[in-house]
């Protein structure tokens, strides 16, 4: 499993687009790859819809997507009308699915679920998710059980802290969302402060005396 900061491992693979280099299909974006168990399955056709129908925002923010599930690039294809039906979904798909039939890229990505295995027995992928930056590093996962759906409008909150967090030096609390007050990091100086926050920074009296808990406006 590819740890935080590192860069994330490349791999060549079959898709509904066709054969890519994953490195080179990222280019200079950012990119979030995530697996599902299989092909037809209820949860995966819900997941695959939601982001379907979010890929314009993933977009704004300078993200291409991809999915990988361990069935074949024909069924894919055959599985996209489902989707498309299901989340109501214009003409076209707006990301590539990757076959992993020899399960490949999970095995080296660890992405196999001991626990679910196809009708031949091979264990199929748990639904992870990965983001990865432009310097091609992991920048965050997430791994959930076949039978839980995750949420994409998180993924889309968790990319928001994520670029902001890139540049300013802020840090988002706990149920941010974007336009919300942020954290001043604790490593930021005092006579940094008007220069980096001219909208003001709040400090929250705490009990210790100690004024680590700052807040400022969003930075723009």
């Amino acid at each position: 499993m590819v740890n935080l900061g590192e860069v994330f491992p490349n791999f060549t693979a079959d898709t509904t687009i066709g054969t890519i280099d994953f490195h080179d299909w990222i280019g200079d974006s950012w990119a979030i790859l995530f697996s599902h168990p299989a092909d037809y399955t209820p949860v995966c056709t819900s997941e695959l819809g939601k982001a379907a129908t979010l890929n314009p925002e993933f977009i704004k923010r300078g993200i291409k997507m991809i999915a990988l599930s361990c069935d074949s690039v024909d069924s894919h294809k055959g599985w996209i009308s489902d989707i498309k039906s299901y989340c109501k979904f214009g003409p076209g798909f707006p990301y590539p699915i990757i076959s992993d039939e020899k399960r490949e890229v999970a095995v080296k990505l660890g992405m196999l679920d001991p626990l679910e295995k196809d009708s031949q027995g091979l264990p199929l992928t748990c639904r992870a998710l990965f983001i990865i930056g432009p310097d091609k590093k992991l920048r965050l996962s997430m791994l959930y059980p076949a039978t839980t759906g995750r949420s994409f409008d998180e993924v889309l909150r968790v990319v928001d802290s994520l670029q902001l967090t890139e540049t300013k030096k802020v840090a988002t609390p706990v149920d941010w969302k974007q336009g919300g007050d942020c954290m001043v990091l604790p490593t930021v100086k005092d006579e940094e402060i008007p220069t980096l926050f001219p909208a003001g920074v709040k400090v929250v009296p705490m009990p210790s005396g100690k004024s680590y808990l700052r807040t400022t406006p969003q930075p723009e």
